[in-house]
């Protein structure tokens, strides 16, 4: 089941199709989610755009709650990150201790000291995350209102975004990038390689999700199947409808 939407950019026209699927589990094939939903409405001008959460579940990359004890140090660090309204963000200890984990204490350390004074001096946000690196903003989870059971797991950021892009993008003919997506901000983390052949930079992809027509709750929207509309395609789908039309 889809559902459609359009996007205007500049002079161009995009439609965006929100591809149902069932509530992935952790470990299930990538590749075959796509194919068993997607796959018939895609054309070598198609566009899949992925959710990373999704990403990520398939490939196993999440922590249980249960797994991750919180330090002196996550506990610390909380009390200090910009709060956003509807959004957990790294209020959670057990959160910011994944992310230490991932980017290691001496680093997490010279992030909160450099990051604040940053912060204070200069009155620029974001180079605590910038500090830190090892993609420790794309980290998502432990948000009791995400569905069960994923509200006890965080997710770490996709491995090898990229390249997982280009891999789906050569297996299905068609192009192919990831969105780090909430209710705050929209972030491009992966392309394939074939994109820019389409016309599209990583400015214009963030902007055709900038609005995160995924969603947050429970909308089981993590693909979205994009291609951009000209005079030719749309004669091209009205023919096709009209020949259906005929056989009928």
């Amino acid at each position: 089941m889809s559902f459609k939407s359009i996007k205007q950019i500049g002079p161009r026209t995009f439609e965006r199709r929100a591809v149902k699927t069932h509530m992935v589990s952790i470990g299930e094939s990538l590749p075959g989610t796509i194919e068993n939903y997607a796959a018939p409405e895609l054309t070598p001008s198609s566009i899949i755009c992925l959710s990373e959460k999704f990403v990520t579940i398939c490939q196993s990359n999440v922590r249980h709650i249960s797994e991750v004890h919180d330090s002196a140090l996550a506990r610390l660090i909380v009390k200090y990150v910009t709060k956003h309204k509807n959004d957990i963000g790294y209020s959670h200890p057990k959160k910011m201790q994944v992310a230490i984990e991932l980017a290691g204490y001496p680093r997490m350390i010279a992030a909160m000291i450099l990051g604040g004074l940053s912060k204070l001096i200069l009155k620029r946000k974001g180079d605590f995350y910038r500090i830190a690196g090892h993609r420790i903003a794309e980290i998502d989870g432990f948000n009791p209102e995400a569905m069960k059971p994923f509200d006890e797991y965080a997710m770490l950021p996709p491995v090898r975004p990229d390249e997982t892009c280009t891999e789906l993008a050569e297996m299905f003919h068609c192009a192919c990038y990831m969105i780090d997506g909430n209710n705050i901000n929209v972030e491009v983390i992966g392309m394939s390689s074939n994109l820019h052949k389409l016309g599209i930079d990583r400015a214009t992809a963030r902007e055709l999700m900038l609005d995160n027509p995924m969603g947050q709750n429970d909308e089981l929207t993590p693909i979205f199947v994009l291609r951009e509309v000209t005079t030719e395609s749309e004669s091209s789908e009205q023919s096709s409808t009209h020949s259906a039309a005929v056989k009928q």
